[in-house]
């Protein structure tokens, strides 16, 4: 069963509660979406780090052909 935008807010927010998040479906299917990630946990951090640390706090979600969410397109940043 397809994800809804606002579980992958809910999920990432519990992991990340200060950040700016902004999810997009981008095909309108729920199964493809963007996310744009902005903590200040991020800094100091390479993007591998920063976007691993986004997969773990998806609790599994995409975890191959049984994960909810097909297809994520990350972005991730410290604040400016």
């Amino acid at each position: 069963m397809p994800m809804q935008a606002h579980e992958i807010e809910d999920l990432l927010k519990a992991s990340f509660p200060n950040a700016t998040i902004t999810i997009q479906d981008l095909a309108g299917d729920g199964n493809h979406y963007a996310a744009e990630v902005i903590d200040e946990s991020f800094r100091g951090q390479n993007r591998v780090q920063q976007q691993r640390a986004v997969y773990a706090a998806l609790k599994g979600k995409m975890d191959g052909n049984h994960g909810e969410l097909h297809a994520l397109a990350l972005t991730t940043k410290a604040p400016d």
